[in-house]
């Protein structure tokens, strides 16, 4: 594998995203206490050391504000723009000697400054502690801090720092959405395969994964790649059994014609036998048979011939009043619900060839009536025939009626003489239509077909 091709790869590509993504909130939720506390934590500033260095004279030019009960005099005083300020003095052995009250905060402080070993100031949330200030007092050495109430100015983004569980929950939000926009960016390509494998899956042979997906480097794009010449292969298989048919059935013509031919010189000389009408009786058979397969081959392979905007009712008004004279002949009663307001796209020859077998095979399995309907819902409009018959047994076979020659062994099918052609003709037809076709039983008895058709 080249070198070239590997950041192409989805394992790396899911790799890096991953790897990237964790990286990246790790090392800002790790980043920000570290930035925080160089933020706060920055040199003593001149004001705040003049102002200890002050305290420090004062306590050095009245060394009697050490003694017991006086220390409270100096422990807060007005200063630093009338902002309070309040001071402690440790001495040598670290203890505060001007105050019982020691913060929590004061003696966090005391130990950052004397592992930072020279005089810093920082800020504990709405506080300044600085410090420390060292001098002596009659041959004792002291420090001198100060804590003051003031906010300095600090980045937007320490809030993140002082808010953890708010961080955590936008970290998790943050990198849900990043993940997220990962698996869309590799679902998108998978969801459109999957919709042209389907497409393929209905019969639509023509039907290819979009350019936008085989252009992409990775696999997915070479699955697209693969799946196109799949599907070629496929439909140019298809095609030529299609073909094949076509042209059997075509060559079978010739000699059927030249047997009918003979046939009908033989009687014309008044060489009658029964040997002779049986003859002509399966050629008669035999030419109703190629016809159909002709019908079925045309039908799948003009699949995407061009549809036009047509009444339903005037496209099959032929058909229905064939089916309706038939019916009569058989004392059986054909009902038509069709409106005559009903628009679609529609390719007049192969719909109405198989609303015609349809009818044909109602009619001759009913008892006494048939009816056809057709409803127009929002994007599709659903044809149901439905006769009172015998129907079919099996579940199996009700899948399996639209195959072509397949004859359900059944009561409705054992005294039938076709061929199992005329319903695989009215699948072909409504494929031809993107639509789809199924079969079931109702009740109390009779079978109800049912075609839906895009609008």
């Amino acid at each position: 594998m080249k070198l070239s091709s590997l950041p192409n790869r989805i394992f790396i590509k899911l790799l890096l995203s991953f790897w990237l993504c964790s990286s990246l909130i790790i090392a800002i939720v790790g980043l920000l206490p570290l930035l925080q506390q160089n933020h706060d934590q920055t040199q003593m500033t001149p004001r705040l050391e003049e102002l200890l260095e002050r305290v420090a004279i004062h306590i050095q030019t009245h060394p009697e504000v050490l003694t017991s009960g006086r220390e409270q005099r100096w422990h807060r005083i007005k200063e630093m723009d009338h902002k309070p300020v309040r001071f402690y003095l440790v001495n040598e052995q670290g203890q505060v000697v001007n105050t019982d009250r020691v913060s929590r905060g004061m003696r966090r402080f005391m130990l950052l400054a004397e592992e930072a070993a020279r005089p810093i100031s920082h800020q504990f949330k709405s506080e300044i502690f600085f410090g420390p200030h060292e001098f002596s007092v009659n041959g004792s050495k002291f420090s001198l801090y100060g804590r003051m109430a003031e906010m300095h100015p600090r980045p937007w983004f320490f809030f993140f720092a002082d808010n953890i569980i708010f961080t955590l929950v936008l970290a998790i939000v943050l990198s849900g959405l990043l993940c997220g926009l990962l698996a869309w960016h590799l679902g998108k390509p998978l969801r459109a395969l999957k919709a042209s494998a389907e497409a393929v899956a209905r019969g639509e042979l023509s039907h290819r994964a979009d350019n936008s997906t085989t252009a992409r480097k990775d696999e997915i794009g070479q699955l697209a790649v693969a799946f196109n010449a799949m599907a070629g292969s496929i439909e140019s298989m298809v095609n030529s059994q299609q073909r094949l048919i076509s042209d059997i059935s075509h060559e079978l013509r010739t000699p059927l014609t030249r047997l009918q031919l003979a046939l009908a010189l033989a009687r014309k000389k008044g060489q009658e036998s029964t040997e002779l009408e049986r003859i002509g009786y399966e050629a008669q058979l035999l030419e109703a048979m190629i016809a159909e397969l002709l019908e079925l081959s045309r039908a799948k392979l003009n699949l995407h011939e061009s549809k036009h905007n047509l009444s339903l009712s005037e496209t099959l008004g032929q058909v229905l009043d064939d089916a309706e004279f038939e019916a009569e002949q058989q004392n059986k009663r054909l009902l038509i619900d069709i409106d005559e307001q009903l628009i679609l796209p529609l390719t007049p020859r192969p719909l109405s060839r198989a609303i015609e077998n349809l009818l044909r095979n109602a009619i001759h399995y009913a008892n006494q009536q048939i009816s056809i309907k057709a409803v127009s819902f929002n994007d599709h409009v659903l044809i149901e025939i439905i006769d009172d018959g015998p129907g079919i047994a099996l579940d199996a076979d009700l899948k399996a009626i639209f195959d072509p020659f397949y004859r359900p062994q059944s009561a409705r099918e054992r005294e039938s003489g076709g061929w199992g052609l005329g319903l695989a003709i009215a699948k072909a037809a409504v494929d031809a239509h993107k639509g789809v076709i199924s079969a079931s039983n109702v009740t109390p008895h009779g079978l109800l077909v049912s075609i839906k058709l895009p609008t």
